[in-house]
């Protein structure tokens, strides 16, 4: 049987099927750059083979990392970034409109059965509309953007199954925290994750967004989940175009040789995750009365608009604690946009939040809200590393939206239920 790994691949390759360890070379349907490791990287060396990108019709470029401008050496990036995007004629271009890994899907430029690349190491986010997307660094991107083509050895495929239902309050984040405690950071290493089972189905989009994305924290090479009608109408609603043969994308069967870790959702609760890593991740009433100093609710893995929902449904009629920071970076314009319509800024704001501009900001370590030496931050986004968020000395918890939310509103560290009962 095939996988749907295999499938996509096979077809990028034009062969009618691959095996796990197989070499081939695949055509790129889509490469996604963005202004960190972009035009400033790539630009030179395709100078040098005296060659443009193959497709600028495939090439998305978004400036993400460096927003908002705020020295001389970031503005020099923008406008290196933007006078490659009209020299290489890339129509594809969104300029400070949010993260890459949010703007891209949002734009309706990922769909079923494409094989993508990135220049950023969260690219399997691709996964959650059924593309085989991962992340490349520059070098490797300046190839695909001069041929269109990249090697690649077919990975094995691990899947995650999910069985029964969330309870309340409880996400696709903690789900992705209680499976880095279980597999380990390098669990899937250069293997392909496929999630499956009800609680994956059960999902939003966005949701299934953040399952994808934390694939990169397990060293998958990507994060995919089946396609199914609520992908199809996510990216109808985004104006993306659907492939007619969508349906042959809809694999979710492990192999009888796979690997498969099972879980069950309706036993799940809140989870937090220790510095410095997600897998130090354990139930949340086990950090109980832990102190800190920033709450933010920011990065693709934290900020979409299901996010800012999920923080403003705690924080409504509420008020952040003394002594707390409350900072909230919507992942994307079009969610933040969204958000204010729908008035779940207004809450956040009411709250107390401060609001930053929709880029990686703190989560990259960029900016002047970055962490400052020993500061404790408790976070919604994807990585806890040392010194990735500010200062070597500050130390950062991973939770969801809810938990970070309402860990703010009492002041320490708390399972958002406690909270949301009283």
């Amino acid at each position: 049987m095939t996988t749907l790994a295999q499938k996509i691949i096979a077809n990028a390759c034009k062969k009618s099927d691959v095996g796990p360890g197989e070499v081939v070379v695949c055509k790129v349907d889509l490469a996604m750059i963005h202004d960190s490791g972009g035009p400033r990287r790539v630009k030179p060396i395709l100078e040098k083979l005296n060659r443009k990108v193959w497709d600028a019709e495939k090439v998305v470029v978004v400036t993400d990392h460096y927003v908002p401008i705020e020295s001389e050496e970031t503005r020099a990036i923008h406008e290196l970034t933007k006078k490659w995007v009209l020299n290489q004629d890339i129509q594809n271009f969104y300029d400070q409109q949010g993260i890459c890994h949010v703007v891209v899907p949002e734009k309706g430029h990922l769909k079923p059965g494409m094989f993508c690349v990135g220049g950023d190491s969260h690219s399997p986010t691709g996964g959650a509309f059924g593309a085989y997307m991962f992340g490349i660094g520059a070098t490797e991107m300046a190839g695909v953007l001069a041929t269109g083509e990249i090697w690649l050895k077919v990975p094995k495929t691990i899947f995650i199954k999910w069985k029964g239902k969330l309870n309340n309050l409880v996400t696709a984040k903690d789900m992705m925290l209680a499976t880095c405690r279980k597999i380990g950071m390098g669990g899937g290493q250069y293997q392909a994750i496929q999630y499956i089972g009800e609680a994956i189905y059960d999902l939003s989009v966005q949701d299934r967004m953040t399952l994808s994305n934390m694939a990169a924290e397990l060293g998958a090479q990507t994060g995919l989940i089946a396609p199914d009608d609520k992908t199809i109408d996510y990216i109808k609603s985004s104006g993306g175009l659907v492939p007619e043969n969508w349906k042959s994308f809809r694999l979710d069967e492990p192999t009888s040789d796979a690997s498969v870790n099972e879980f069950d959702a309706s036993t799940l609760s809140p989870q937090i995750a220790a510095p410095h890593s997600p897998e130090n991740s354990e139930n949340a009433d086990e950090f109980a009365n832990t102190v800190f100093d920033v709450a933010y609710i920011g990065a693709c893995t934290g900020a979409k608009y299901v996010d800012l929902a999920a923080a403003a449904s705690v924080l409504k009629g509420r008020k952040i604690a003394s002594g707390i920071s409350l900072k909230v970076a919507p992942a994307s314009l079009k969610d933040e946009k969204q958000a204010f319509e729908d008035g779940i800024l207004k809450i956040l704001q009411d709250a107390g939040a401060e609001f930053l501009p929709n880029s990686c900001g703190i989560c990259a370590g960029y900016g002047k809200d970055r962490l400052a030496e020993g500061q404790v931050c408790l976070s919604s986004t994807a990585r806890n590393f040392q010194g990735r968020m500010g200062a070597p000395t500050s130390e950062v918890y991973l939770a969801s939206p809810y938990t970070v939310a309402a860990s703010a509103v009492v002041g320490k560290m708390t399972d958002p239920r406690k909270l949301m009962v009283n």
